[in-house]
């Protein structure tokens, strides 16, 4: 017996120290192909992790919205930085081994500031998608450049005139510019990219430089264009094909009242219907971008995305119906693009509830039978459940943020509601540890005003109606990092932070969770309680989402500082990373 113990406490002896000294890669922007962000690595857990020390840093250069994903290939790390410029570095120093520098065209006009969200690695090379809408390869030993495409050609969107309407809340910083944000995903022999900026929506400054969004106006019109996402060969960057984010025959739907998973809308069912035929082509105008990397499922083939609100933003007297297929969970065959299904979250949406946050992949267990499931955390403050096979709702947790009058209409007045435009879930990717069976979200609680306005006649301009939604007091703001069981939907635990979370989060096998804070640090928590047990101070607001990986039997934890001017957040160029002394 005694044999028989030694020989067990060897073997697990042996395997824990395999474990710890193999190498852990961080592949592709969602850590797997599930997009759990949930590592095996275990060095670094709850006991140890207040030792954590600076391991290295990299200076990109460029002060500006930081929000990338490294990718740790084979001992390389590769990064995007604003205005997509990509460097590959040494993962254990920081090295820099190559820069690529990308001009933009000319007459670009960006939606959505400087941002990138990563790149994808496979068959030696970098792929990248652009503000300028662009699709690029990139030789990864090197950085030169094996091809370049134009994604959307001249048709990126109509502009309107901004006059009267900024003058009320500060200059407008973002109309319709179609680009490209996120990091794209490989699938057999493909690259698969969506363009964003085509739901019409202007982003307004505050009068204070230093204050974070001003508001956002939605104008009733044909502005804007429809989105898509697509696919390209990778060998050569040629279009092997496209889905259209927004519906083309019957965009209009069923006029949804309710929702499946129970929201009652604020619609006047009958006036949309009474205004359709003036309105036949609003779907050419329909907005839909596609914000976040999609997930496939590699046992069926089948592709899973969000798409963002329909155009015009908050405005819905110009585009009656539920505006197929935005505001929505989407599934289209990953070799062909066909459609297999879709959710709309929130049917002709006027509050800019994209489905933003990345979905995820997991398995749960249904009236005893498994399901093979897809989650999507909300800007709603909901995480949404579905059989990915058909999409069929299971259910949403316990609201992750605040909810106070939620799906109501703009008035002279204005209505306080939360969340807002901004969320619950923005972009920021979930983590999740299906052994924990604990999906971890970041989220933000930050009220905001919904008012109508209107435009007096002017200078042979008729009178114009308009919405907007503005952030209150920053005073009023606040960050919740959530655990939410995936079997049951229940909240675990909560941490509130100061500010709100945008960014993103890890989990890891040592029993950490990990996300960071726009004032300046990167923080780690314990994965069953929530308990903060350390904090790493960066330069500037930490508004992107970390990573872990493990080269020589030494792990680090790297995140990008950049801050965010949306979230009035200090910016900053540098790429922090930790590891154990």
């Amino acid at each position: 017996m005694f044999r028989i113990k030694l020989a067990l406490m060897t073997a697990l002896l042996t395997w824990s120290t395999v474990s710890l000294a193999k190498d852990i890669e961080w592949p592709i922007y969602g850590g797997d192909i599930y997009h759990h962000r949930h590592s095996p690595a275990i060095q670094v857990d709850p006991v140890n992790v207040r030792a954590l020390r600076p391991a290295w840093t990299f200076d990109s250069g460029i002060s500006a919205a930081f929000q990338a994903t490294p990718v740790v290939v084979d001992g390389v790390m590769y990064l995007s930085l604003p205005y997509n410029h990509v460097v590959a570095l040494d993962a254990t120093n920081g090295k820099q081994l190559w820069r690529y520098e990308h001009q933009l065209v000319a007459d670009h006009q960006s939606c959505c500031g400087p941002a990138n969200r990563g790149v994808a690695v496979a068959d030696g090379k970098v792929f990248m998608g652009t503000i300028d809408a662009r699709l690029i390869a990139l030789d990864a030993d090197d950085g030169s450049v094996i091809w370049d495409r134009d994604v959307v050609g001249e048709n990126r969107g109509i502009q309107e005139e901004t006059d009267g309407i900024g003058e009320q809340f500060g200059e407008a910083t973002g109309t319709s510019g179609v680009g490209i944000n996120m990091a794209p995903v490989i699938y057999d022999g493909k690259v698969i990219i969506g363009i964003t900026g085509v739901g019409y929506g202007l982003h307004l400054d505050a009068p204070d430089a230093d204050a974070p969004l001003g508001a956002v106006v939605g104008i009733a019109g044909e502005y804007g264009r429809m989105g898509f996402l697509a696919a390209f060969d990778m060998n050569n960057g040629k279009k092997v094909w496209q889905f259209d984010t927004i519906r083309h025959k019957n965009w209009q739907g069923e006029f949804t009242a309710v929702t499946e998973d129970g929201v009652n809308l604020p619609r006047d069912i009958a006036t949309e219907k009474a205004t359709l035929a003036d309105h036949q082509d609003a779907w050419r105008y329909g907005g839909g971008s596609a914000w976040s990397t999609p997930v496939i499922d590699k046992h069926t083939g089948i592709l899973h995305f969000g798409t963002g609100n329909p155009s015009p933003q908050m405005e819905g007297s110009s585009r009656p119906g539920d505006n197929l297929y935005t505001s929505s969970l989407l599934a289209v065959d990953a070799s062909t693009g066909a459609y297999r299904w879709h959710y709309q979250q929130v049917p002709h949406d006027n509050w800019g509830y994209d489905v933003a946050s990345p979905p995820v992949l997991f398995n749960i267990t249904v009236n005893g039978q498994p399901v093979p499931a897809i989650g999507q955390a909300g800007k709603t403050g909901w995480f949404y459940v579905h059989d990915r096979r058909n999409g069929r709702f299971l259910y949403k947790s316990e609201a992750f943020v605040p909810q106070h009058n939620m799906f109501t209409l703009p008035t002279q007045d204005g209505n306080l509601l939360y969340p807002g435009v901004l969320g619950g879930a923005n972009w920021s990717p979930v983590a999740l540890d299906e052994n924990k069976r604990r999906v971890y979200i970041a989220a933000v609680h930050w009220p905001v005003e919904y008012k109508l306005h209107e435009r007096p006649a002017a200078d042979g301009k008729p009178a114009q109606k308009y919405s907007s939604m503005a952030p209150v007091d920053a005073k009023q703001s606040y960050g919740l990092l959530t655990a939410i069981n995936i079997d049951t939907g229940k909240i675990v635990w909560q941490h509130q932070s100061d500010n709100p979370l945008i960014g993103g989060v890890l989990s890891t096998e040592g029993g950490l969770v990990f996300t960071g804070e726009g004032k300046g640090e990167l923080m780690a928590f314990d994965a069953d309680n929530g308990e903060k047990l350390w904090a790493g101070k960066t330069q500037a607001g930490v508004n992107a989402p970390p990573i872990t990986y493990q080269i020589d039997g030494k792990q680090y934890i790297a995140v990008a500082a950049g801050g965010n001017k949306l979230f009035g957040y200090p910016t900053g160029q540098k790429l922090q990373v930790w590891a154990l002394p």
